[in-house]
């Protein structure tokens, strides 16, 4: 039998990338992310390892160091890291954003500087946007740039932030009011700033906090923190793209290929999900046989492997559409739901199949089902996607006249 979630029309340079990637996720990841996980370490090793394989620069142009992959070739690959520890594929995904957005909004100057040594992961990236006031209301951002001489002060405080400690580079979404008087639009009044940072955690330059990690049910291992900014002082040309009033659009720019990263990891999730559930299935004996020869279970590993095709055509859909350069809102959007929920089911599903075994630490399924849900509410919950799907379906199907 075929693999489950083939990739048909790739070429060769992607299917050798895929290859290594799967064969590092296998030697490397997988045997050592529960007990890392079980511990909170972070990965240290693995994400040596992702730097000498390209992948922190694997969508960066050739012509900044990077190997100048598409959306799909990065996705694949995730969907291949996540499937080993999901927590992997969230280190690179905010880098990931934060070069994207620096590559498609940022000036030749601003690349010129970051983009080299991102494709290298000297620099690191993470991504900032949520607040503690606010979930998916992004109009209600409170934090505020203000224009002081040659330099933008910075004040507010900011929630959510992955790769908060490790990050060395933090693209933030603040409210700038120059340039935009009392009443405009709220989205048009945000700009991205570029927060140059060290690593760690405390006070990482004057006027910027980043208090320890937060602790999660999952997700573990990747660094979760808030970042606070009290009179930060930042060069001017470190508003991304050179000009105030843009955020919003960089940032929704970048969260929608967030979205196609976010389906992709739960494409992974659900596969593993899978591969351990079929194989306990017929390891573990009930009256006389396998469980997996009991109809029950076959209905199980059926729907199950059906979810786990379904979204992967539909995650790779999503970033066929993006290089294209067609927009991909729609495709992403849905992509993000159904992976997301379907990972879920398909989690559950291989949980209950273990039986009380799932229950226990000493079993993997166990943290695939504290990771799956935080699937359902990064980069925007179910209820977020069916907004923007539903949205979208009445501008495609709006009845003339």
């Amino acid at each position: 039998m075929t693999r489950l979630a083939q990739t048909a029309g790739l070429n060769d340079v992607q299917r050798e990338i895929l290859a290594t990637v799967r064969d590092f996720v296998d030697k490397e990841i997988i045997p050592v992310a529960t007990g890392l996980e079980h511990r909170d370490e972070y990965p240290t090793e693995i994400v040596e390892g992702l730097k000498e394989l390209g992948l922190f620069g694997l969508m960066i142009p050739e012509e900044y160091g990077g190997l100048g992959e598409s959306l799909l070739t990065y996705a694949l690959c995730v969907e291949e890291i996540a499937r080993g520890w999901m927590s992997v594929s969230g280190i690179i995904n905010t880098h990931f954003i934060v070069a994207y957005m620096l590559k498609q909004h940022g000036t030749q100057e601003q690349k010129d500087t970051f983009l080299p040594r991102m494709a290298l992961g000297e620099v690191r990236g993470a991504f900032s946007m949520s607040e503690p006031a606010l979930g998916s209301d992004v109009s209600a951002i409170s934090s505020k740039g203000v224009k002081d001489g040659e330099e933008y002060v910075l004040n507010g405080q900011k929630m959510w932030l992955t790769n908060g400690g490790t990050s060395t580079l933090v693209a933030v979404l603040a409210r700038s009011d120059e340039g935009h008087p009392e009443g405009t639009a709220p989205h048009k009044s945000m700009t991205t700033f570029l927060v140059e940072k060290e690593p760690g955690f405390g006070m990482v330059r004057p006027g910027l906090t980043i208090p320890g990690k937060i602790d999660k049910m999952g997700y573990k291992g990747v660094d979760t923190t808030e970042l606070i900014m009290d009179d930060l002082r930042i060069p001017a040309n470190r508003v991304l793209g050179g000009t105030t009033g843009r955020g919003f659009y960089q940032m929704m720019d970048g969260v929608e290929v967030g979205r196609v990263n976010v389906a992709a990891r739960g494409c992974g999730v659900a596969q593993r999900a899978f591969e351990l559930g079929v194989s306990y299935a017929q390891q573990r004996h009930t009256f006389g046989k396998p469980i997996a020869q009991h109809q029950a279970i076959q209905f199980k590993l059926a729907e199950m492997a059906t979810k786990v095709e379904a979204a992967h055509a539909m995650m790779v859909n999503a970033a066929r559409k993006k290089d294209s350069g067609e927009r991909n809102d729609l495709e992403a959007g849905m992509a993000k739901y159904l992976a997301s929920e379907y990972c879920k089911e398909v989690v559950e599903d291989a949980f209950r199949i273990h039986g009380g075994y799932g229950f226990s630490k000493e079993y993997e399924i166990e943290r695939l089902y504290r990771e799956a849900p935080m699937l359902l509410i990064g980069e925007g919950t179910a209820e977020i996607q069916k907004m923007i799907i539903g949205r979208r379906l009445l501008e495609e199907y709006r009845i003339q006249g």
